[in-house]
C-alpha cells in the first residue's frame, strides 16, 4: 500500500485540488485508490459525492470503519489547516510521500515557512524515510508573486516538482466531481503536462520500503 499525505498548515492552499486531481490520475492506471478526508469542511468527500459512475472507482476512506475497508494500492489523504503536533507525526511516519502546496501570496509563504520548518524536524524525513516536496499553486507566470513564490521555494531545501496554473478547468473539475484526467485530453493538455513532474516523482517517492 502507497500512502501520499497532502498537507499545508495554511488553509485554502491547494490540498483539496492537489488530493483530488492525484486520485483521479492513479484511479485511471487502474489501482484500487482511496482518498481520506480529514478536513472538516469535507471537500474532497463531497467531490467523491459527485463523481459520475462511469468514471474509474475512487474509495472514501475511513480509518475509524475498518471493516468496511479492503486493502488499497493507494491512500491519499487530505489533511486539515492547522494539521500539526502529534495528530501531524503520526500522518507522516505512515506516509510514503507529503506534498506541500503553496500559494503565490505573502501569508501563505509565511505560513508555510513554519510548517516547512516543522517537518524538517520530523525523524522518518531526515532519515528519507519519508519524502517531501512542494508544488506552486494557482500561480500565473510572469508576475511578481510568481517570482517570490519560485525564490522561496528554491530556497526551502525541499525538491520542487511544478508549478500549476491559475486555470478555469480546475473549479470545473471540482464542480463535477472529475479530475483533469476524466476529461477531454484537448482541454487540459497544458495543465496535464505541468503534472507531469508531479506524477513522476509520486511514483519515484512511493517505490520504496519504509
Amino acid at each position: 500500500m502507497k500512502n501520499i499525505l497532502i498537507a499545508n498548515s495554511k488553509g485554502g492552499s491547494g490540498k483539496t485540488t492537489l488530493s483530488t486531481n492525484l486520485a483521479g490520475y492513479l484511479a485511471s492506471l487502474g489501482g484500487r485508490v482511496m482518498l481520506s478526508d480529514l478536513d472538516r469542511q469535507q471537500s474532497s468527500a463531497q467531490w467523491l459525492q459527485r463523481r459520475p459512475a462511469e468514471f474509474p472507482l475512487i474509495h472514501s476512506y475511513n480509518p475509524r470503519n475498518k471493516t468496511s475497508v479492503l486493502e488499497p494500492d493507494w491512500i491519499i489523504t487530505d489533511s486539515p489547516a492547522g494539521f500539526r503536533d502529534e495528530k501531524l507525526s503520526d500522518a507522516i511516519k505512515q506516509a510514503d510521500c507529503v506534498i506541500v502546496p503553496i500559494q503565490p501570496s505573502a501569508f501563505d509563504i509565511g505560513a508555510t515557512t513554519d510548517f516547512l520548518g516543522r517537518l524538517a524536524e520530523e525523524k522518518t524525513i531526515r532519515k528519507n524515510k519519508t519524502f517531501v516536496a512542494l508544488v506552486g499553486m494557482r500561480v500565473n507566470s510572469r508576475t511578481h508573486a510568481a517570482a517570490g513564490l519560485a525564490e522561496f521555494m528554491e530556497q526551502t531545501g525541499f525538491p520542487v516538482l511544478t508549478y500549476l496554473r491559475n486555470a478555469q478547468v480546475y473549479a470545473t473539475a471540482a464542480e463535477l466531481g472529475v479530475s483533469l484526467f476524466d476529461m477531454r485530453p484537448s482541454l487540459v493538455a497544458q495543465d496535464i503536462e505541468q503534472w507531469v513532474p508531479l506524477l513522476d516523482w509520486v511514483i519515484e517517492a512511493t517505490d520504496n520500503e519504509k
